[in-house]
C-alpha cells in the first residue's frame, strides 16, 4: 500500500499529515510515537479489509518495487544476548576455561557497530580485507573465514533525551518493531584485532537487514518470557520486568552456492533455531541497559540481539563458526560441496516466522522478511601485503 497516496486521497485516515508518509524512510513515522503507530496500523487494516474500494494507484504490485533500507540508522548497537552462542564462542576461543565471563549473566554485553554499513536485503556483500595473523606476523589480506550471524534487530521508535534513561517498564513506548539481521563477520580479522578490545574491521564492513519492519503490536501474541524468566543470578533492579519481551520466532539459515544456483537447486537449510530458546537477554533489557548511563537514542536506531543459537551447535548454530566448530567439521551441501565458511558466489538467506503452536490457537502466522546476501570477491584495487 502506498500510504502517501492513500492518505492524500483520503481513503486512509491516519490522523497524520500525509507528508509523514512521503519520506524515503520510516523515521518520521517512528517519531510520532506509539499512539501514532497504532493508528496507522489500524487504518491500514481497515482499508485492506475493503480493498476493492481502494483506487488503483494505492496498491502497488511488489514486483514493481525496489526495496530500500527501511530506516535511516543513526546508531547501531550489536548485542551478545544469545547464551548458547556466547558459550560456544567461549569454548572455541578459550578451551579449558569457563566459557562465560563473570559479567555476562549480570548485564547485556554489546558493542557499538557502524551504522553507515547497514544494508538492505539483496545488497551484495563484498569480501572484506583486514590484518590477519600469519607465520611472518600480520598481513593485509582478504578474509578467508567469512561468516554470518543469525540475529533479530529491534528498531527504536521514540527517543529518550540525553541524561534520561529509558525504564524497562516503558520499553513498549520506545521499541517500534523488529527486523531480521545478518551480522556478517570476518573471523580471522576479528581474532587478531580483538586483543584486547572488541570487534572493529571484522564486523564493520556490512550488516544486512530485512526490508520489512514487523511491529511489536503484530508480534504481541507471540511475545514470551523465554530464558529471561529464569535468569541467575537475579539481574539488577533496572533490568527486571514482568512483561514478556522475547518473540517466539522460528529461525532458519539457508545457503546456496553458485553451482547450486546455476543448477536451479534451491538454498539448503543448514540451521534451525527457536529464538526464545536462544536469547538470554530480552529486547527491553537491552534497551534499558544501553540507556541506564543516560545515553540517548533516536528514531531509527538499530539494536542487534546477538547471535541466536540453540543447544546443538551442529544443527542449531547461528553462525558457521559454530556449525563447523571452528572449521573442523565442514557442512555438506546438495551436490557434494562442503563449506567451513562462506565462499565467493555463495548466497546466504535468513528466514523467520511466528506461528501457532497447538490446537485452539487462532493467532495468524507472522513472517519477517527474508535477509538475502550474495558474497562478491574482494575489491581488486585493495592493496594487500
Amino acid at each position: 500500500m502506498d500510504l502517501h497516496a492513500a492518505a492524500s486521497a483520503g481513503v486512509v485516515d491516519t490522523g497524520m499529515d500525509p507528508r509523514v508518509f512521503a519520506s524515503p524512510s520510516l523515521n518520521r513515522l517512528l517519531a510520532e510515537g506509539r499512539d501514532g503507530w497504532r493508528a496507522v496500523r489500524s487504518a491500514v487494516a481497515d482499508a485492506l479489509g475493503a480493498r476493492e474500494q481502494l483506487p488503483e494507484d494505492v496498491l502497488v504490485p511488489l514486483e514493481r518495487l525496489t526495496m530500500r533500507l527501511p530506516v535511516e540508522v543513526g546508531d547501531y548497537v550489536d548485542g551478545y544476548g544469545g547464551i548458547h552462542h556466547a558459550t560456544n564462542m567461549g569454548r572455541l576461543l578459550r578451551p579449558g576455561s569457563e566459557p562465560l565471563a563473570p559479567n555476562w549473566r549480570r548485564m547485556p554485553v554489546a558493542y557499538h557497530g557502524r551504522a553507515g554499513t547497514v544494508v538492505v536485503s539483496g545488497h551484495p556483500v563484498r569480501r572484506p580485507c583486514g590484518l590477519v595473523e600469519g607465520d611472518d606476523g600480520a598481513g593485509l589480506v582478504p578474509t578467508a573465514r567469512l561468516d554470518v550471524e543469525l540475529e533479530i534487530g529491534f528498531i527504536v521508535g521514540t527517543d529518550n533525551p540525553l541524561g534520561c534513561p529509558t525504564s524497562i517498564d516503558d520499553a513498549a513506548e520506545h521499541i517500534f518493531g523488529v527486523v531480521l539481521l545478518n551480522d556478517w563477520s570476518a573471523r580471522d580479522v576479528q581474532a587478531y584485532e580483538s586483543r584486547p578490545l572488541g570487534p572493529f574491521l571484522g564486523k564493520s564492513f556490512a550488516t544486512s537487514v530485512s526490508a520489512w519492519v514487523v511491529t511489536v503490536d503484530a508480534l504481541a501474541p507471540y511475545l514470551v518470557h523465554g530464558l529471561a524468566a529464569d535468569q541467575q543470578p537475579t539481574p539488577a533492579p533496572y533490568l527486571r520486568t514482568d512483561d514478556p519481551w522475547v518473540p517466539d520466532l522460528r529461525l532458519e539459515v539457508l545457503l546456496q552456492s553458485r553451482r547450486m544456483a546455476e543448477a536451479g537447486t534451491p538454498p539448503a537449510v543448514i540451521s534451525r533455531v527457536r529464538f526464545a530458546e536462544a536469547m538470554y537477554w530480552s529486547m527491553a533489557q537491552q534497551l534499558a541497559h544501553a540507556t541506564v548511563n543516560g545515553a540517548s537514542t533516536r528514531p531509527g536506531d538499530l539494536f542487534g540481539s546477538g547471535t541466536a543459537s540453540g543447544p546443538d551447535p551442529r544443527t542449531q548454530g547461528g553462525s558457521l563458526l559454530e556449525l563447523t566448530w571452528g572449521g573442523e567439521q565442514p557442512i555438506e551441501l546438495p551436490g557434494g560441496e562442503r563449506r567451513t565458511f562462506v565462499e565467493d558466489g555463495d548466497t546466504v538467506v535468513l528466514r523467520g516466522r511466528c506461528e501457532p503452536d497447538g490446537e485452539g490457537q487462532t493467532h495468524e502466522a507472522v513472517a519477517l522478511g527474508d535477509v538475502i546476501g550474495t558474497v562478491v570477491p574482494a575489491s581488486p584495487g585493495t592493496p594487500t601485503h
